[in-house]
């Protein structure tokens, strides 16, 4: 899966007193893209002594995110888009807290705007995993930048990674939606979906997100029962998964249909459902839980 970096080591804990290195990684976004270098060698993303030599920024501008080994990660303190240094509201000098947008890839020869679903497909995976991961935190960060309670200007703690309040007191920590993942099974069967309204032709396990008072194992149920019509039982965890595409932690279940195997599919939120044997499940593509689990299945395991 796509956090499974082998050798390496990801440390998340926030530390405000870190400051870039010449050969420390810089993390730029757009929107839902992220500005990369792609070769024969795999994906990689510039070094603040890159950037430093085209743009003025300083250490202090830099926000910590997370390291990987001995590399870490940063972002710029401004956490939105703006135009090229230099290029803003007329200025004609270079701005050290403006973030480089549109024309980064002239700036920086090599590097390009990909939508960060291509991640799921490039390496080295470590890497891959890093792009996303930050992804998640600049989206919460832009998110985060007035208070939601009285709409003052949110300012980090130095203690943790929290956005907080000094008006009012509001505290606004990264956003992690729980979720789960549902494989049910039918004896020899696995129950396949595809997702209504959208352009992914691959095929899927029932998944949505856990509700207010509710336990994970009160959303595996609602979630079958809700998509396919099927109650469930012998409901056992296999494993988890932190998918920073959609600021989701997924939790992964096997499940048994209890009784009545004839699926009533809700189509406002499903296109297909099916049962499959072993030999009709597709291949695992080494990304995501959903792949995974419907490669254990395949395999004639079913998280016992």
């Amino acid at each position: 899966m796509i956090q499974e970096i082998g050798k390496y080591r990801y440390r998340n804990t926030y530390r405000p007193d870190v400051r870039p290195s010449e050969d420390d990684r810089i993390l730029f976004y757009r929107g839902r893209e992220i500005l990369v270098s792609c070769s024969d060698n795999g994906i990689s993303f510039l070094t603040f002594g890159e950037v430093r030599k085209v743009c003025p920024y300083r250490e202090q501008d830099a926000t910590y995110l997370f390291s990987i080994d001995q590399t870490s990660y940063f972002l710029f303190r401004e956490f939105e888009e703006t135009v090229v240094p230099g290029m803003a509201a007329g200025r004609s000098e270079p701005d050290s807290h403006q973030v480089c947008d549109g024309g980064m890839p002239e700036l920086f020869p090599g590097f390009t705007w990909e939508k960060i679903e291509r991640l799921r497909i490039c390496g080295p995976r470590e890497a891959a995993f890093a792009g996303v991961t930050g992804m998640q935190l600049y989206s919460w960060y832009r998110s985060r930048r007035f208070c939601p309670a009285c709409g003052r200007k949110m300012v980090h703690s130095q203690k943790e990674r929290v956005m907080h309040c000094e008006a009012c007191g509001q505290m606004e920590y990264p956003k992690i939606c729980p979720a789960v993942i549902v494989a049910v099974t039918d004896k020899d069967r696995l129950l396949l979906t595809k997702y209504a309204g959208r352009a992914n032709p691959n095929y899927a396990l029932i998944a949505g997100f856990a509700e207010i008072g509710e336990t994970i194992e009160e959303t595996v149920e609602r979630e079958v029962m809700e998509e396919v019509g099927l109650k469930v039982k012998n409901i056992r965890y296999y494993k988890s998964q932190p998918w920073s595409f959609t600021d989701t932690l997924l939790m992964g279940f096997f499940a048994d249909v209890d009784g009545e195997s004839r699926i009533l599919l809700d189509e406002t939120e499903l296109s297909v459902g099916k049962w499959c044997t072993r030999d009709e499940i597709p291949e695992d593509d080494g990304v995501s839980l959903t792949r995974e689990m419907m490669a254990v299945f395949k395999a004639g395991k079913t998280g016992k």
